[in-house]
């Protein structure tokens, strides 16, 4: 039988000791990218000021000033965004051009900026759209169709359906002409920016043709 000398012994404990030391790492703290130096995260840094007000048919766009001292990428996000507002969120860049009905209040807006670990927020702040001056109007004129779309004559007009807005992806106010004999139309009120139109016939029966591609008049 082999006796192991109390030196060997204690060797041998110490090897032990540094092989369990070793195999029982632990996962480390909280999540994200380290920073590229090494050591402990700092939180990004955001600041900016942006404006609290906008007009119908007027370009708005804030974009807020980002920072990391441990040179990681940054990426953004926003809270409460406006309806007519784009965001960017690699920049923070918050745009976009109220339409006629985008007037009103939009609050707690939130932009957000992290660094994959650690975030920082500006204030939340309040976007008051205001209602564009009324400075002018626009003039229509179109010819009345005499034939349906398959060619056969027309004998049933019964008017037409004027779509207008500031967005020409979306034309939600409607004028409603339920007179076959009338071929323009002047539209009064129209406050500052590009209004789009288009125009649909429709018969007594309420068959609506589809519309025509979108004609523009930039007031102001």
């Amino acid at each position: 039988m082999n006796h192991i000398s109390p030196k060997a012994r204690a060797t041998a404990l110490l090897a032990a000791l540094m092989f369990v030391v070793a195999g029982c790492g632990g996962s480390g703290g909280g999540g994200g990218a380290p920073p590229p130096n090494g050591g402990a995260n700092h939180a990004p840094t955001i600041s900016g000021t942006p404006a609290t007000t906008a007009k119908v048919g007027t370009a708005y766009s804030f974009q807020p000033a980002a920072a990391d001292t441990d040179g990681q990428a940054l990426t953004f996000s926003i809270s409460n965004k406006p309806t007519w507002a784009a965001f960017d969120s690699a920049t923070g860049r918050l745009s976009g051009t109220p339409a006629a009905g985008d007037a009103g209040t939009f609050s707690s807006v939130v932009i957000s900026v992290s660094d994959g670990a650690a975030s920082a927020s500006l204030s939340a702040f309040t976007i008051t759209v205001q209602a564009g001056a009324v400075v002018g109007s626009a003039s229509l004129n179109w010819t009345a169709p005499t034939k349906n779309e398959d060619g056969t004559p027309l004998t049933n007009l019964a008017g037409y359906k004027v779509r207008y807005g500031t967005n020409v992806g979306a034309l939600n106010q409607l004028q409603d002409i339920p007179n076959p004999g009338t071929t323009s139309l002047t539209i009064q009120g129209l406050a500052a920016g590009t209004w789009y139109f288009t125009l649909a016939s429709y018969t007594n029966v309420g068959v609506e043709s589809a519309q025509t591609a979108a004609v523009s008049k930039t007031i102001g």
